[in-house]
């Protein structure tokens, strides 16, 4: 999975972060179930610390794109497409 992170863009890193897992999940990049990498992984990864990670998670939670589980990780929600397209 790769994430394009700017120091120069207008949105905080968080929010990229949050906007680019969620365009790779509704173009089909990301399926459901899958395994998406935790937090300390993707801030090391990236390059960023690791108390920036978990608020692009907690958004993606409420939103409903991923389902966290303590002990397991995260994961791409099973909700449908079309779900996510009108959530845009």
């Amino acid at each position: 999975m790769e994430i394009i992170i700017s120091n120069n863009a207008n949105k905080p890193i968080y929010e990229q972060i949050t906007l680019q897992i969620k365009a790779m999940i509704m173009s089909g990049e990301l399926q459901a179930g899958e395994a998406i990498p935790s937090m300390r992984a993707l801030a090391k990864s990236i390059h960023v610390s690791v108390i920036t990670v978990p608020k692009a998670y907690e958004d993606l939670q409420r939103d409903g794109f991923i389902e966290t589980t303590i002990g397991r990780g995260s994961f791409v929600s099973a909700r449908n497409k079309e779900f996510y397209q009108e959530d845009e």
